[in-house]
């Protein structure tokens, strides 16, 4: 027996697959919709109503429903999936300390991978901050490398003085 969540989360999953058929103000007004059908106290309809909103262009409105997602609480993967898609949204709006603080507090989780350091690198190049960037960035890669990480370590943390 399928619970209500359970078809919740999948009327969720077939509109983001059909995201590429809606323009903005559909996209937005079908993802209203099925968010009102989630409980009011959940934050999985604000953050996908918050993804909704960015991918949209809709950034202003994005930002104040990710708040409210981060409110009502979120389960882990979505948690490190808000960092990412918030980070980059306040990155965007111009409000980069905001974004640099959010990303580098983001819970670390298999769904995001490495996108949250790099969402970050993007942050600290906004700021002006560029070999902290490049250092980011670089660090965010080593594990993923199958040779050369103890260089790639070293030239990382000759980019900036407080590096490790």
């Amino acid at each position: 027996m399928t619970s209500a969540i359970d078809q919740w989360e999948a009327s969720v999953v077939d509109l983001w697959e059909r995201f590429d058929s809606f323009d903005r103000d559909t996209g937005v007004a079908a993802m209203r919709e099925v968010a009102t059908t989630c409980p009011a106290t959940d934050g999985r309809a604000a953050f996908e109503l918050a993804g909704m909103y960015d991918s949209l262009g809709f950034e202003a409105e994005a930002g104040a429903e990710y708040e409210r997602a981060l409110e009502l609480g979120l389960d882990t993967a979505r948690h490190a999936q808000l960092a990412v898609q918030y980070g980059s949204t306040l990155r965007n709006l111009g409000r980069i300390d905001e974004a640099i603080a959010v990303l580098q507090a983001a819970p670390t989780h298999e769904s995001t991978g490495s996108a949250p350091r790099l969402v970050l690198a993007l942050a600290l190049h906004s700021a002006g901050r560029k070999d902290e960037a490049l250092r980011v960035a670089i660090e965010a890669q080593i594990d993923t490398l199958p040779r050369y990480q103890r260089s790639m370590r070293s030239y990382a943390a000759a980019l900036t003085p407080s590096a490790a």
